[in-house]
């Protein structure tokens, strides 16, 4: 190509950045369509003091663990948490995938779980495959968390080689928005370590537990052998998550990590964003509102005759669309009109969701429920429901 002609495409592909006016776009410096957007807190943006922090980063190696931007946020993580060392991945699958490995040594083994964690559910089947492991799902049966209880009855103890012997628990923290709480956290890890199992958390949104007041972020990471904690999602940043253990996992987690594909080079520029995430959202209390955000979410769906699935213990409000006569489907569509998206009836309040969403929220809930117009005609009849008081 000649370079008349790759200036000229260079130049196009420009163009597509700049809006009707002009003038260059700049996603750093509003929440944009996240403000009324309920489908995860996956989709919160990166804020304008992250950019600061990536322009102002170190550009050291980080396969070298040389880069000092990088080695100070693993070191800050490592501390928050009361563990001996951190490592930076590029996601909470990787995270999970990495810790998983690491405690593994070789089949056979299997895993117990809940039966709607992500491991098992959104992974890709990493822990079969990158493992070689069986996972052994528990249904809980009080419908929010497993129990030490049931952890005791679907883990295999025994030596008969027959069987597949029990080597790693994995919780997860929050599930579906529910908190497990710390003293069944602790309750699990000492009969683990009685037992020689290991006890991994998927901690995506233990960021969440904490805000609400569950117990400490150290107290929680004390009952695990290994967490892994996210930054991209109630946290805003835009990539990463942090995987947290004794030193000598951490040392054999880097290098799963390698054969992972997650070594990565100029690595500050990522850390630097993940810790003012930290640093803003969790340590400033941003997280707090979101939780009021989302109890108000509910009692807005609850006014108009509306139920809730699940209790909403931090920031997610779980709609019942069956009682409420609607299809998921049908809900999204109507959640178009009123300007949100949304992915079903679990509704993710994130720290920029603001009151407006919270208003379109209520013309939404007077649509489906009560079967007022919402940017013209609701086609769908209306159906009439049991108002709650409490």
């Amino acid at each position: 190509m000649s370079t008349g002609l790759q200036q000229d495409k260079i130049e196009a592909e420009a163009q597509h950045l700049l809006n009707g006016s002009g003038t260059a776009i700049n996603a750093w410096s509003s929440p944009g369509p996240s403000a009324f957007d309920f489908r995860s807190d996956t989709i919160t943006t990166p804020t304008t003091r992250m950019l600061s922090a990536i322009a102002a980063t170190t550009l050291a190696d980080d396969v070298f663990q040389e880069d000092p931007t990088t080695n100070n946020f693993e070191s800050f993580i490592s501390d928050l948490t009361g563990k001996d060392a951190a490592l930076f991945v590029m996601s909470g699958t990787m995270g999970n995938q990495v810790a998983i490995r690491t405690h593994l040594q070789g089949p056979p083994h299997s895993i117990v779980a809940d039966h709607r964690s992500h491991i098992l559910e959104y992974e890709a089947g990493g822990a079969a495959v990158l493992s070689g492991a069986m996972t052994r799902p528990i249904v809980p049966g009080n419908g929010r968390y497993i129990t030490l209880e049931e952890i005791q009855e679907k883990c295999d103890l025994r030596s008969d080689i027959h069987g597949c012997p029990t080597k790693l628990i994995s919780l997860e923290n929050t599930l579906a928005g529910v908190v497990m709480p710390l003293d069944e956290c602790r309750r699990i890890k000492d009969w683990a370590t009685a037992n020689g199992i290991l006890v991994h958390l998927d901690g995506a949104r233990l960021w969440e537990v904490v805000a609400a007041g569950a117990g400490s972020l150290r107290d929680y990471c004390a009952c695990f052998d290994s967490i892994s904690l996210c930054f991209s999602k109630g946290l805003g940043a835009p990539i990463g998550s942090m995987v947290v253990g004794k030193r000598e996992f951490r040392e054999r987690a880097r290098w799963i990590r390698k054969m992972l594909g997650g070594g990565t080079r100029q690595l500050g520029v990522l850390t630097a964003a993940a810790r003012v995430a930290v640093e803003d959202q969790f340590l400033g209390g941003v997280l707090k509102a979101s939780h009021e955000r989302a109890r108000k979410v509910a009692r807005v769906w609850e006014r108009y005759g509306g139920q809730t699935t699940n209790p909403v213990e931090t920031n997610m409000v779980w709609f019942d669309l069956q009682a409420a006569g609607i299809s998921a489907d049908r809900f999204i569509e109507e959640g178009e009109k009123a300007g949100l998206r949304l992915r079903g009836g679990r509704l993710v309040v994130h720290y920029q969701i603001g009151e407006e969403a919270v208003r379109r929220v209520e013309k939404l809930a007077q649509a489906v429920l009560q079967g007022k117009e919402l940017n013209g005609s609701v086609e769908h009849p209306p159906k009439k429901m049991k108002m709650t008081t409490d």
